[in-house]
Parts: C-alpha cells; structure tokens; sequence
C-alpha cells in the first residue's frame, strides 16, 4: 500500500483513536498529513511549456529545450534551470546514453536480456510493453503507467499514481493479468521496472522479462506513440486540478482509445476489435 493510499485511511473525527495513533498503526508520519510541498508557479508553467516541447521533440536536451523557450515561447531561464526543472519531471534528451529520471535504474538491481530483436510479433499477448510519463497538474504532477499489447495497440491495464513507488506499477499488473498473460513484457531499465517485488511478481506468472538496452527508447516505441497520443488528445485538452481527476479522465480517454478510437496503423479498426477478434 501506498502512503497516499494510507493517508485516505485516516478518520479526521474518530471517537475512540487519536489522529497521531492512527498514523502509528498504519507507519505514517502524524506531519505527513499536513505537509503540502511548496509548488513554484512559475516552474509549473514551465514545466508544461516543457511537456508539450519534449512530447514533439524528445530529442531535445536541455541546451535545445533553453533555446526552443525563448524562441516560440518568450521564456528565458538559464540552461541550469531547464536542466533541473527536466530531472524533476524525470525526462532527458533520447540518445544512447546512461538514463536518469523516470528510467534511473539501481545497480543493485537484475537486469534481464532484450528479448524483441528479429521477433516477429503476430497474435495478441506475445508482447505487452510498459513505461510510465509525467501527467501535468495544476499543481504538481502525477505519473502514468500504462501496459500496452503490441501487435493491437490495447491497453490492457493502468494506472496514474502521485509517487514513483513501485507499488502502482505492480497494482497494474494484477488488473493486466486478471484479463491475460503474455509470452514476454517489455519494459526499460528504470528502478520500479527492475525492483525485486515487481520482477518476482511477473515471473510467478510464467512471463518471460525483457529490457530495452540503455538509451535505446526505440526498443518501447509503441509506448512511446501511446504517451503522444494521450497528450495530445486528453491531458494537454485538460487541466486536471487533481490526482483524482486525472484518473478519472485519463480513464475515459483511455476507454475511448480502446473501444473506439480507430487507428490507421490497424486499418482502422479499434485495439479492442484486433485484441479480442482476433
């Protein structure tokens, strides 16, 4: 369980247990209930100029990201302000190089083999592949973390979370498995990816693991479509004040994707139509 999940345990009124012993049965800090963390205006505001700028061009480091704000946007900050405000939203230029942010892996961690190279994917539940993106707030952010079978393009399971814990990642896995289970799941190297928890959860089902090289985003493409996709059609349309809405709408989009969007790459048809008919 997550600690946001076990802060809406809480019982602000309750007649027989203190707030303060609440939070020691369930191991949360009584201050965590009231902490809000100190958001930045400002840096929102860039940071969505970012999003939008790095969803074209996720080519773009921080030097071409500086550049490309004060060109189209009127935003001028150092390169050591776009290079924070980027680490923050766990995002950096996609070139062969050791990754950081969302996909920062821990050496500590095993590693599994690239599995895709020269594999012809042809049914349904071959491949899932995951990743997870930044969903602008209004204050603050969330994050997304969706499983994506390759050859239909449906989603077959997600979650939006407001921590990087590697618990959400595992509580969409468990709805994903519930309908199917692939042969292989494809993910990068990032920490939630390559936690003890998470692998041995994947593994008891008779799944085989596979992870992109580092630096290699190409290696996840059809997920990386799929966050474009989103953005464009759903979050940047919206501005979801909060987790929850952001779940909530993030949700419909996503029913929609699957059961009616019709895709050009599928000959127009629906993920769901190519998933289950096929």
């Amino acid at each position: 369980m997550t600690h946001e999940e076990k802060k809406q345990l809480i019982v602000p009124n309750h007649r027989d247990v203190s707030i303060r012993r609440q939070c020691e049965l369930i191991d949360i800090s009584r201050g965590s209930l009231s902490y809000a963390p100190f958001v930045n205006p400002e840096d929102e505001r860039i940071k969505s100029l970012i999003d939008r700028i790095y969803t074209d061009c996720p080519f773009y480091g921080s030097r071409r990201m500086r550049v490309e704000l004060a060109q189209s946007h009127e935003t001028s900050i150092c390169r050591d302000h776009v290079r924070r405000l980027m680490e923050e939203m766990g995002i950096e230029a996609v070139y062969p190089r050791k990754k950081k942010g969302l996909s920062q892996g821990d050496p500590l961690h095993q590693k599994y083999p690239y599995l895709l190279r020269g594999l012809d994917i042809v049914r349904p539940n071959q491949v899932w592949g995951s990743d997870i993106t930044y969903v602008k707030l209004e204050r603050g952010f969330a994050y997304l973390m969706a499983i994506l079978d390759w050859f239909s393009r449906y989603v077959v399971a997600w979650k939006v979370s407001p921590t990087l814990e590697t618990d959400f990642c595992i509580e969409a896995l468990t709805d994903a498995f519930e309908i199917a289970t692939p042969d292989i799941w494809n993910t990068d190297q990032g920490v939630q990816f390559t936690s003890r928890d998470l692998t041995a959860f994947v593994l008891q089902h008779d799944v085989k693991i596979s992870m992109d090289g580092r630096g290699r985003c190409m290696d996840n493409i059809f997920t990386e479509r799929l966050w474009r996709t989103i953005k464009y059609e759903n979050i940047f349309l919206h501005s979801y004040r909060s987790v929850d809405e952001a779940r909530t709408g993030i949700g419909a989009y996503l029913d929609f994707y699957n059961n009616k969007r019709i895709h050009s790459s599928l000959n127009y048809a629906t993920p769901t139509l190519i998933h289950y008919q096929h």
